[in-house]
């Protein structure tokens, strides 16, 4: 009998059970999640302090995987996005994302991925050229006055 924090794929060829472990799921996603344009970082739970602190590379840092009642897989990742990005385009294209790999690595299907927006990455401040946080917002403003301003 499978373990119940186990997540279980038939293989239809030849009568067997493969166990797939969530936190595989959860490296999978987490290597996935990085790659997304505008995913400054991801933030990780007490799990990925325990590896930092034993000297261990947390690759599932910032995802967690879960079983619910109705064996439906639900995902929770939480990121930190760069400054002055789309957040609702960003988190859309990384639940996308994290759904192909994890359907083409494992043919599972992720019924359902929360996104957990934690903090926002500023450039820093004391660039030489001046393109620091202030030089980031005086940009957004620019592009706010010219999407309000009524074309002719």
């Amino acid at each position: 009998m499978a373990d119940s924090s186990k997540i279980v794929l038939d293989d239809k060829n030849n009568g067997e059970e493969i166990e797939i472990d969530p936190s595989v799921l959860e490296v999978i996603m987490g290597i996935a999640a990085e790659k997304v344009d505008g995913v400054a970082g991801m933030h990780g739970n007490v799990k990925s302090g325990i590896n930092r602190v034993l000297g261990r590379e947390d690759r599932g840092k910032g995802v967690s995987v879960n079983i619910d009642d109705e064996h439906n897989l639900v995902a929770d990742v939480y990121v930190s996005i760069e400054a002055g990005r789309n957040v609702p385009k960003i988190a859309m294209d990384l639940q996308k994302s994290l759904k192909q790999q994890v359907l083409q690595m494992t043919d599972l299907t992720l019924n359902e991925i929360n996104v957990h927006v934690t903090g926002l990455e500023f450039p820093d401040d004391e660039d030489e050229d001046g393109s620091g946080t202030s030089q980031l917002f005086s940009d957004i403003d620019e592009k706010s006055k010219n999407e309000s301003t009524p074309k002719s």
